[in-house]
């Protein structure tokens, strides 16, 4: 096929971000400068984020048969790219500079996020087997080393190797259903599966048993139960903004592909799988939320959160039709904005690098006197993550809800509104911790560094944005809507 000037414009976000990419090794081979490295990061994730505009006036357009580019992906092209800004500038406070801070070099940590993101942009964007696994790919073995980056840390390097070893398990299942589907439609393409899928009204086994196993290993990277067990683990030993990045960018990439395979087909959300599809989703919920009751480590406690609400957003992928897509649109935004703004007070009360992260419930037991800004944040992201009104929490759940109903998920529904109740109780019990007083207890603030105070107005402005969204979510939904219609 011949390339255009549109073609490359409807490419620009991808484009730009591998650009970048080429430019931050080449400025860490001349010179190691760990600032210069962030602002070179900063400055080509923020012309990629720009480039989404242009290219949505050339969409929807196929760009060779593996990458589609339409409002769909440039939605979450946009989600992704604002996900790794934010865990970009948590990562400056947390490595810290100079004498204080992380011993190694901390550059590369910028470099693998990129190449993690240019992953996720690849994946969104996916109309093709191939081009779903590529993705997947370029997204999946950056993370394994983001995850083990504090490697002399021996939780690091311990979560890093689970996640390196389950990850490829789930690669291999995926493979493995890829190549059942591609023997019963004779495809490749989504669309292609989907045409051969529908010709024959229900999937033959041999394409149900494909499609099981390709869930099977997108359910791996989602972290649904049965196939969580990784989640806690590595989310505590992770970095604090690399567990941010996990939490977000890269199961906001997975999902989309996954909701795309779905929309394309929709044969494949019939029949058994449907049914397998709500098993998963009642246990993640329940699972997720029972399990967060007992930790007493805030990073374990948000993993187990984390797999609740993919559980939740599996409803609306089992309704699969009115509200669903735009449901799902909604409740990823909202998710991202609360998951950043969680994480994002761990790597504020973590940074500079002092060895190991401070997760530790005991460790926010009075932080409202020590650190109140901080403070502020985390009680907006608990309610948030709670789904109380008047914060974007409560709107994307409230979606997901419509959705169970509209399409009578009565057992679905059911499970939700047990799972949140549940939720309640452990994020309030955050909540109550950071507002207890200590004896002899004497109100200061930490003394901050400059990239601690821009991880800091970055972390209100999440809060703001979480408030804003509660208040007045209209521009979201039309943003959504728009993305949903045209896509």
């Amino acid at each position: 096929m011949e390339f255009t000037t549109q073609h490359f414009i409807a490419l620009a976000p991808l484009l730009i971000t591998s650009a970048t990419i080429i430019v931050v090794m080449l400025a860490i081979a001349w010179r190691r400068n760990h600032s210069q490295t962030f602002l070179i990061s900063v400055a080509g994730l923020n012309l990629a984020l720009l480039s989404i505009l242009p290219a949505l006036k050339v969409a929807p357009l196929a760009v060779t048969p593996l990458l589609q580019i339409d409002s769909f992906a440039c939605l979450y092209m946009a989600l992704i790219l604002v996900a790794t800004l934010a865990c970009v500038t948590l990562a400056h406070a947390y490595l810290g500079d100079g004498g204080s801070g992380y011993p190694g070099n901390r550059e590369e940590l910028y470099l693998l996020i990129l190449m993690a993101a240019a992953g996720g942009l690849v994946l969104v964007s996916a109309q093709h087997l191939a081009g779903l696994f590529i993705g997947l790919e370029l997204l999946s073995v950056p993370v394994y080393g983001l995850v083990a980056y504090a490697f002399f840390n021996k939780r690091s390097l311990e979560a890093g190797i689970k996640y390196m070893v389950l990850s490829a398990a789930g690669s291999a299942f995926l493979l493995f259903g890829m190549a059942l589907l591609y023997a019963d439609s004779g495809s490749l393409s989504f669309v292609g599966i989907g045409q051969a899928l529908a010709a024959t009204g229900l999937p033959s086994s041999l394409a149900q048993m494909g499609l099981g196993m390709m869930l099977i290993g997108l359910a791996f990277k989602l972290s649904l139960v049965p196939f969580h067990l990784w989640t806690p683990d590595v989310y505590e030993g992770a970095p604090a903004p690399v567990a941010a990045f996990l939490a977000t960018a890269s199961k906001v990439a997975v999902f989309a592909v996954m909701v795309r395979l779905f929309q394309i087909s929709p044969a494949a959300s019939s029949g058994v799988l449907s049914d397998v599809l709500t098993i998963i989703a009642i246990a993640s919920i329940l699972f997720g939320n029972l399990l967060a009751l007992t930790q007493s480590n805030l990073k374990r406690l948000l993993g187990y959160s984390s797999i609740a609400h993919f559980g939740y957003l599996l409803i609306a992928l089992v309704a699969s039709k009115g509200l669903a897509v735009e449901a799902i649109g909604v409740y990823l935004v909202t998710y991202v904005v609360t998951s950043l703004g969680a994480f994002g007070v761990i790597t504020l009360m973590s940074s500079p690098y002092n060895g190991r992260d401070a997760d530790a419930l005991y460790e926010y037991r009075g932080l409202f006197w020590r650190r109140p800004y901080l403070t502020a944040v985390l009680t907006v992201m608990m309610l948030s993550l709670a789904g109380i009104p008047l914060t974007a929490g409560f709107i994307g759940k409230f979606y997901i809800i419509a959705t169970g109903v509209e399409s009578q998920q009565w057992w679905l529904v059911g499970s939700l509104v047990l799972g949140s109740a549940i939720g309640v109780f452990y994020y309030l019990r955050v909540m109550v911790t950071l507002y207890l007083i200590e004896p002899n207890l004497r109100r200061h603030d930490a003394q901050l560094h400059w990239e601690q105070k821009a991880g800091g107005v970055m972390l209100l402005a999440i809060a703001g944005l979480a408030f804003f969204l509660g208040l007045y979510p209209q521009p979201l939904l039309v943003l959504v809507q728009q993305a949903v219609l045209a896509g």
